[in-house]
Order: C-alpha cells, then sequence, then structure tokens
C-alpha cells in the first residue's frame, strides 16, 4: 500500500531516531536560539507546546532557560518521542491531522523545523496562531524558499532534476501571521561545508530528511548532479546554504 506523505515523512524520522541528536549541529542551533527569543518575551502561563518536537531539542531548551516551565512535546514519531529526557511531557500526535485536541487555548506554540515537512504549511501556521490563548505567543523557526542554492545550481549544470523538498516563500508565511502582532522577523542564513557534495546529501539520510515528493534520481544522473556541484576556488570545498525564517508573533 502506498504511503501518505505524512507517513512517508513520520517513516524516515522513526527510522533514524536513535541517531538524529549526534547529527544535527544546525537543527540544535536554531532550537537554542529560538529558545532564546521565547525567554526573553512575555508569554502568558498555560499549556506550552512544543509542535514536531523530535528528540526535544526546543523544549528542552526552553525548559533550561524556564525551569519552572513545563514544554509539552508533540510528535507523530513514536521512536522521536522515545528519544526525549525522562519524565518529558510527550504527546503522540500526527500534524498533519491539524493541532490534538487541547483543554484550553494555549499560551505558547512553538516549532522548529517542522513546519515545512506538513503539505499547506502557511495553512497549518495560520490554523496555529488562531488556536493561541489571547496574548498567546506563536514561536517558529523553519527552512524557506531560497535554500541551497548551491544544489539547484548544479542540478541546472548538470541538466537532472532538483529534487530537494519545496520549502514555504517568507512571503506566505507573513500572510499567515497578517492577523497577529509580530515580535521577532529574521531570516538567517547558514552554509555547511564538507570535502564532497556526497557527504552534504547524505546528512538528510542520516537523521531521516531524505523524504521527497520527487522521484529519486537515477545512478547516472546522481554521478552528473555531484560532478556539477559548485566548489570554494579556494578550499575546492562544497557547501549547501540554509535560508531559515525565525518567527515571533502575539496573538
Amino acid at each position: 500500500m502506498t504511503r501518505s506523505w505524512s507517513d512517508r515523512v513520520l517513516h524516515c524520522f522513526s527510522a533514524k531516531a536513535a541517531d538524529y541528536n549526534r547529527c544535527v549541529s544546525l537543527q540544535r542551533a536554531m532550537a537554542a536560539r529560538l529558545a532564546e527569543h521565547i525567554r526573553r518575551t512575555q508569554v502568558p502561563k498555560g499549556a506550552w507546546l512544543d509542535l514536531g518536537s523530535g528528540s526535544g531539542l526546543l523544549a528542552d531548551a526552553i525548559e533550561q532557560r524556564q525551569p519552572d516551565q513545563t514544554v509539552l512535546r508533540v510528535d507523530g514519531s513514536v521512536a522521536m518521542l522515545r528519544q526525549q529526557a525522562e519524565h518529558s511531557a510527550t504527546l503522540h500526535h500526527d500534524l498533519a491531522r491539524g493541532l490534538p485536541p487541547l483543554p484550553a487555548p494555549p499560551s505558547l506554540l512553538a516549532s522548529s523545523f517542522c513546519l515545512h515537512w506538513l503539505a499547506s504549511p502557511a495553512q497549518h501556521l495560520q490554523q496555529w496562531c488562531q488556536a493561541l490563548a489571547p496574548d498567546g505567543v506563536l514561536a517558529l523557526a523553519v527552512p524557506i524558499a531560497g535554500s541551497f542554492p548551491q544544489w539547484q545550481s548544479a542540478a541546472a549544470t548538470a541538466s537532472v532534476p532538483y529534487t530537494a523538498l519545496a520549502f514555504p516563500t517568507a512571503d506566505e508565511l507573513h500572510d499567515a501571521v497578517a492577523d497577529h502582532r509580530v515580535l521577532v522577523d529574521q531570516q538567517l542564513r547558514f552554509t555547511q561545508s564538507s570535502r564532497e557534495a556526497s557527504q552534504l546529501l547524505r546528512a538528510f539520510a542520516d537523521i531521516g530528511a531524505e523524504a521527497t515528493q520527487h522521484d529519486p534520481l537515477n545512478g547516472g544522473a546522481m554521478r552528473r548532479l555531484l560532478r556539477a556541484w559548485p566548489r570554494n576556488g579556494v578550499t575546492a570545498d562544497v557547501s549547501l546554504t540554509w535560508s531559515l525564517q525565525l518567527l515571533l508573533v502575539r496573538r
């Protein structure tokens, strides 16, 4: 039976859950950055949720900075939830179905490196914002369109399809939160480098982030892509640049 898109994504992440934490330096850094912004923001008491918590990097970072606050970690992967620290508050729920039922509107909805895995990310973001309690805060970190220009260049040069996941645009995200007061709005760029392009692409599979809605390249097309990847003229390294949107809004 053909898996749904959400099932495929969750299957890939579940398969690599045990290795996730040791392979995600960028995700860890963004979780810390987002948690620090949350610490500096006056968030009402109440229910705080980490949506698409994965192994708990963001929830851990929030609780470390605000130890009097418990964060409910919500994820569709049981294997990922099992990576959480002992005694963490967790909820198994596939966010592709929308937010889980809650006894009261949440005061904080936080999410890092999750929204882009959902179909229609901007629609989900709008629903998340609408679910907030009065004066509640939504805190988001997500890759956006404009990421991976080196990959796109290599694909064009090699005349092969560009098979990376399609990310939401910054404009789509801003439109989704237009009815709310923007507290933080940052676009960040981070570049990862390696000796070989194959190592950069393998890093996605190492953490379970290899799901794509494109057909995979065959062996010949992949070799052409890797040969066409632009190299630094001085170091001969290859690189991959992420564009990330960081948003905090108040209802």
